[in-house]
């Protein structure tokens, strides 16, 4: 046959797209092209389908090939697409089962010699292929356990391009090649630290506690050594584990970015980029291949943002979107790329650059323009969208010294989990999850709206200024939180005062 097709992916951001790779024999001057909106490493598959399939004992036709990627109006990054240009362009004279070549996906980059090199995505883009009802997925040897964790699809991990050709029934001298090694994942047991060890900030643990049965985001302000990161750190530990959906949404971020995956972690991820982070390493980005930023890879997890007040303003002021939205949109020219970025976000920060402003027996050296500078950074806007401020002040030797039983990371997570089944009972049939996600209006005005008398602290609150409508719904979302680990089917006064304390200091 004079023309061959196969199929390979195209990723954007997360979503795979599926590209129909069909080569095109002609009795013209011998030529090697390849079309289809392909971008530079792409168009440097000629050279590496070329000596590829020379040094596989697998000649390539002596005519003009044309390859195209259809649909041509998507943009195509990346060396993976190689394989599916050499088993297409070997289709077209070599004996092969036309079906069989025909029904698969082919993934992975090529080495001169033959061999099939990982490429990154390969577990977005088979699910992308199982989605669009492909069934077998061939991918280099070293992927083969990543793609094995979507189910319903055959996955064949091939060591080389004889060895694909081969699959496809063709007759090939086998030839004894090393299989490529991939990036080794990291074997260490995953070790959650334990809210026990937390000593003496038992208001700072039940606000943790709360943030993390409603899904919150939450900042903590206070000296240096109050123990801000150790709460942070521990907050992964006390959230109810991935189901099926997140851990694969967030193994697929992993993949994306480059590591290696050969399971599903169940754990929620916590990432903790450092305060020198530019707006890129936050949201993502690229200039040839769009990476997921920090954003991306805490989705179903924690963002944890150390020392806030020292990041550059603009990468904090990024975060508003992803906030809101749950979804971080990476525009460049020809191509927009979406990542999911449904992370909670923990700051902590202290209360001026030295972090000794306002602290009992602490000396602030810093002047008043650098307090307000440093401070003025946490834009209003970012604040009022998260649900919990938190003041916490250093461990005085009286609460170190104090027998009082601390609460367990296991504890913890049976009551956080206690409380997310309330919610998701109470929110049935409707589009969310947490008490995070309900929408404003539902809260004031559906079935479940507190009373007049029971809400009539936020609204002095909101008449007074002290909030705005924005941080109104805020509270509520804590209250029901409140209400989910009290037991309580309806919103009480306690747990609006509660709630108002933990957002802005209020007492009701």
């Amino acid at each position: 046959m004079t023309v061959a097709r196969t199929w390979s992916v195209a990723l954007l951001g997360l979503e795979g797209a599926l590209v129909e790779v069909e080569a095109d024999l002609s009795n013209q001057i011998p030529e090697f092209r390849i079309i289809g909106l392909p971008d530079k490493a792409l168009g440097e598959a000629v050279q590496r389908v070329h000596n590829a399939c020379a040094n596989s004992g697998l000649a390539l036709p002596r005519r003009r090939l044309t390859v195209n990627l259809s649909p041509a109006s998507l943009p195509k990054q990346g060396s993976g697409f190689d394989v599916a240009i050499a088993i297409a362009s070997l289709a077209t004279e070599c004996p092969m089962d036309v079906a069989s070549v025909a029904e698969s996906a082919h993934l992975g980059e090529l080495g001169l010699d033959g061999r099939l090199r990982p490429v990154p995505g390969v577990l977005p883009a088979v699910l992308a292929a199982a989605r669009a009802g492909v069934r077998t997925v061939i991918v280099p040897h070293a992927n083969r356990e990543e793609a094995a964790l979507v189910d319903g699809v055959r996955v064949v991990g091939a060591i080389a391009l004889a060895d694909v050709a081969r699959f496809h029934g063709a007759v090939v001298e086998h030839i004894e090649l090393e299989p490529a090694v991939a990036a080794q994942p990291d074997e260490q047991p995953e070790v959650v630290p334990d809210l026990a060890e937390v000593i003496g900030q038992g208001d700072a643990v039940e606000a943790l506690i709360v943030a993390a049965a409603g899904g919150h985001h939450l900042m903590m302000s206070g000296p240096p050594g109050a123990g801000k990161t150790m709460l942070a750190r521990r907050l992964p530990g006390i959230l109810p584990e991935l189901d099926d959906r997140a851990a694969l949404a967030a193994a697929s971020i992993r993949s994306l970015a480059g590591e290696a995956v050969t399971r599903l972690s169940r754990t929620p991820p916590f990432e903790a980029p450092h305060h020198t982070a530019s707006v890129a390493a936050l949201v993502g980005g690229g200039s040839r291949v769009v990476r997921p930023g920090a954003i991306a890879r805490a989705s179903e997890g924690v963002l944890f943002l150390d020392e806030a007040g020292e990041y550059p303003a603009n990468a904090l002021d990024a975060l508003r979107q992803p906030l809101e939205s749950g979804s971080i949109v990476i525009h460049r020219a020809g191509m927009t790329a979406t990542f999911p970025a449904r992370f909670q976000l923990v700051l902590a920060t202290n209360p001026c650059p030295c972090g000794q402003y306002g602290v009992r027996g602490g000396h602030c050296t810093c002047a008043p323009i650098a307090i307000r500078r440093y401070l003025g950074k946490l834009s209003g806007p970012l604040l009022d969208r998260l649900d919990i401020e938190l003041a916490i002040a250093r461990v005085s030797v009286a609460h170190a010294a104090a027998g009082t039983p601390a609460t367990t990371t296991e504890a913890a997570r049976a009551r956080v989990a206690a409380a997310r089944e309330r919610a998701a009972r109470r929110l049935h049939g409707t589009a969310w999850r947490v008490n995070a996600e309900v929408a404003g209006a539902w809260l004031r005005q559906g079935p479940l709206a507190p009373a007049p008398g029971v809400r009539r602290p936020l609204d002095t609150a909101l008449q007074r200024g002290a909030l705005t409508l924005r941080g109104y719904d805020r509270v509520l979302r804590v209250a029901w939180s409140n209400a989910d680990l009290a037991g309580r089917d309806r919103l009480a006064l306690d747990d609006i005062g509660r709630a108002l304390y933990l957002k802005k200091g209020i007492t009701a």
